[in-house]
């Protein structure tokens, strides 16, 4: 059984929720807790019955960053043999789509976590930040890439180089965070975002998620193929028959994947 981590496969209709589970250490990332991670995500991208997962903390954290004192004494070549990375590697190929609902200190290691998420939920109370700058190091599980891709090079330049946290609200503007909700409310309206695209075809959904993140990877000719080919494949599924049928019968369609 997971030590630092709950996972409820059904917290509403294809729908999982993974809770990080270190309250005292404010969900602090040991590799213990991320090995977890990896291990139920594998097993949630291939259950049938989940097309969504969230990902929480508690209201206090959604994870304040890396575990400093499981790190600090490590040279560069037991990093290099650690190879903590690979984990990460693996939970960014999750082919479900990921919502974070984050609450509290989503810091460092934090801050990479949620936006390897599809999609971000904040409370009010959120803060989010790089601050791996004050004890000597710098972002190393994509902060640096993943947040100037989002908040642009200059805001990006700023918070990796001085580790100041932005609000809820800032993160909201500056495209980090979808959407900003009162604390008692950030948790169900991240379920309520998964249960919506739970809803859709899971090849469609599927499929989405990898051409959007291509867009990141890719120069726009090859994406836009990219793209085109996966809107090909999905006339091959039942499910687009179903939706068209659907749509032109003014009826919910009912998907099953296939």
């Amino acid at each position: 059984m997971p030590e630092f981590i709950l996972v409820n496969p059904q917290v509403a209709p294809f729908v999982a929720h993974l809770q990080l589970n270190r309250p005292k250490e404010l969900n602090a990332l040991n590799l213990e807790l991320m090995l977890e991670i990896k291990e139920a995500l594998i097993q949630l991208d291939a259950d049938p019955k989940v097309r969504a997962i969230v990902i929480s903390g508690n209201e206090r954290a959604f994870a304040a960053g890396a575990d400093i004192k499981q790190m600090a004494g490590r040279t560069a070549m037991d990093m290099l043999k650690i190879d903590q990375f690979s984990t990460w590697d693996s939970i960014r190929k999750t082919k479900k789509p990921m919502i974070a609902a984050v609450s509290g200190f989503a810091l460092g290691g934090g801050c990479e976590l949620a936006m390897i998420c599809d999609i971000i939920i904040a409370s009010e109370t959120a803060q989010f930040g790089q601050p791996e700058i004050n004890i000597g190091i710098m972002p190393g599980a994509g902060g640096t890439q993943r947040l100037t891709r989002i908040v642009g090079k200059n805001k990006a330049m700023e918070l990796v180089l001085t580790g100041t946290f932005i609000s809820a609200q800032q993160a909201h503007y500056y495209g980090l965070a979808n959407k900003v909700v009162p604390i008692e409310f950030y948790l169900s309206e991240a379920i309520k975002m998964a249960t919506l695209i739970a809803e859709k075809s899971p090849l469609a959904v599927q499929l989405a998620k990898e051409s959007v993140l291509r867009a990141y990877e890719m120069p726009l000719q090859e994406a836009l193929y990219f793209e085109r080919k996966n809107f090909y494949m999905l006339f091959a599924s039942e499910d687009q028959k179903e939706g068209m049928a659907a749509f032109v019968e003014k009826r919910k369609p009912e998907f099953t994947g296939k």
